[in-house]
C-alpha cells in the first residue's frame, strides 16, 4: 500500500499561542474609538442689572487736562527763540517759539516782485485790448477782428497769471507767519521736545501745552448700565492722592460706540480745580455716580442689545436665550419689549435682575444646549 503523505494547512497547524495573539489583534482592531469630549461653545452674554441698584455706583478713572496739545511748526527751519520751559505759563496768543524767517522772507520778496511784474503786464495787456477794440469800433478797416481777439486773449492770460501769483504771494506770506509759534489757549508747558537753535521740521512736536484749570475724568461704563445716563443727577470724584477732597463733576460727553475688548462706553466727566488742592493730569481716582430713577424706569429699566432678541414661529412674539446659572444650559424665554433706544431695547417683562442672557449669535445655539459664558456686561461671570 502506497504511503500517503498528509498535507497540513499552515494556519490549522499553528500553535495555540499564535491563535491567541491573532485573536487579540483582531478584537483590538475592531473596537470602536472612544468619542472625543466636546467643549461647550463660548457665547457672548450679559447679566441683567436691577435698575434700583444702579442709583449709586462707583467707577474708577483717570484725570486729564480739559485742553492739551502738542504744538509744532507748519514749516521747517532752525530755532532762534524758545522762551518756553517746563512749568512756564502762557496766555493765548503768546509766542512760545520762533524759527529763523529769513529764507521765507526772501521767498516772499521774490514772489512779490514776480507778482508786480505780472500785474504790470496784465495792466498793459488790458490797455492794448481796449485800444484795439476802440479802433475796430471806429474804423473796422483799420484793424481786424482777429487782432481784437488776440488782444483779448493776451489780456485774459495776463490776468490769470497775475491771479496765480497773488495766491503764491499769499502762501509765501503764510509761511513767514508760520515761523512764529503761538499758544492757542492759556496753559502751562508740561514737556519740551527740542532745544533752541536746533533745526526742526514741519509737524515735529516742539512742546506740550495743557490747560490745568479745567480737568476731565474718563470712566468706562458697562453697556448694561449706560442706559441710565439720562437719570444721573449727581457725580462726585475723589482722588487717591487727595484724601478727603470731593470734587463735583458733570457729564461732558458719552461715547457712542462700546469698546470691542471690554464692551464698555467711555464717559467723560468735567470738573473745575478745587480751591484747597490741585488735580494733576494722570491722577487716579473714583467717580461716585448717583441717579434718581423715575418709577416707570424702575419697573421697566432693564435693557438688552437688539441682537439678543429673536422670534420663533410667531413673529409677533419676542424671545431671548436665558442661561441657567447652575447647569449652563440654554432655555428660550418669551419677553415683552418696550421702546428701542440708541443703547438697546427696553425689557418690560419676562426677565429678572441677575439672569444671564445671550446677546449675540442667538441663531447658532439651540434649546437645552450647554454653553460657556463670555461675559460682556462688566459683571463677574458665574463660575
Amino acid at each position: 500500500m502506497e504511503h500517503q503523505k498528509r498535507v497540513l494547512h499552515p494556519i490549522r497547524s499553528a500553535p495555540l499561542w499564535l491563535w491567541l495573539i491573532l485573536t487579540s489583534m483582531l478584537i483590538s482592531g475592531c473596537a470602536p474609538e472612544p468619542e472625543a469630549e466636546i467643549t461647550p461653545p463660548l457665547v457672548p452674554a450679559m447679566r441683567l442689572a436691577d435698575a434700583e441698584s444702579l442709583t449709586q455706583r462707583a467707577f474708577p478713572g483717570r484725570a486729564r487736562a480739559g485742553q492739551e496739545v502738542n504744538l509744532s511748526f507748519r514749516v521747517t527751519g532752525p530755532l532762534i527763540e524758545l522762551p518756553a520751559d517746563v512749568g512756564d505759563e502762557f496766555q493765548a496768543g503768546d509766542v512760545v517759539a520762533r524759527i529763523d524767517p529769513q529764507d521765507y522772507l526772501n521767498a516772499l520778496g521774490t514772489a512779490t516782485g514776480t507778482l508786480q511784474a505780472a500785474q504790470a503786464r496784465a495792466k498793459k495787456a488790458a490797455a492794448d485790448h481796449k485800444r484795439i477794440q476802440n479802433v475796430y469800433k471806429e474804423d473796422p478797416g483799420a484793424t481786424s477782428e482777429t487782432a481784437v481777439d488776440l488782444a483779448r486773449s493776451a489780456r485774459d492770460s495776463s490776468r490769470a497769471a497775475a491771479n496765480s501769483l497773488t495766491s503764491a504771494v499769499r502762501a509765501a506770506q503764510d509761511k513767514v507767519n508760520y515761523t512764529t509759534l503761538k499758544a492757542p489757549f492759556a496753559g502751562v508747558v508740561v514737556e519740551t521736545y527740542v532745544e533752541n537753535f536746533e533745526t526742526v521740521i514741519a509737524k515735529q512736536p516742539v512742546l506740550r501745552l495743557l490747560d490745568p484749570t479745567s480737568i476731565e475724568f474718563v470712566i468706562s461704563v458697562p453697556e448694561n448700565k449706560i442706559t441710565y445716563a439720562p437719570y444721573v443727577d449727581n457725580v462726585v470724584v475723589t482722588f487717591d492722592a487727595l484724601p478727603g477732597v470731593e470734587i463735583p463733576a458733570t457729564i461732558k460727553e458719552i461715547g457712542r460706540e462700546a469698546s470691542q475688548a471690554t464692551r464698555t462706553y467711555p464717559v467723560t466727566l468735567v470738573m473745575a480745580q478745587p480751591d484747597n488742592a490741585e488735580i494733576l493730569p494722570g491722577m487716579a481716582g473714583t467717580a461716585r455716580v448717583s441717579a434718581w430713577l423715575p418709577e416707570d424706569a424702575k419697573g421697566t429699566g432693564m435693557q438688552l442689545p437688539a441682537t439678543a432678541i429673536f422670534a420663533l414661529e410667531d413673529p409677533q412674539k419676542s424671545y431671548v436665550w436665558v442661561i441657567d446659572a447652575t447647569s449652563k444650559t440654554l432655555q428660550s424665554r418669551e419677553i415683552e419689549t418696550g421702546q428701542l433706544s440708541e443703547y438697546g431695547v427696553t425689557i418690560r417683562s419676562g426677565l429678572s435682575a441677575g439672569e444671564w442672557v445671550v446677546v449675540k449669535g442667538v441663531h447658532s445655539v439651540r434649546e437645552g444646549q450647554t454653553v460657556r459664558i463670555m461675559d460682556i456686561s462688566g459683571e463677574d461671570a458665574s463660575s
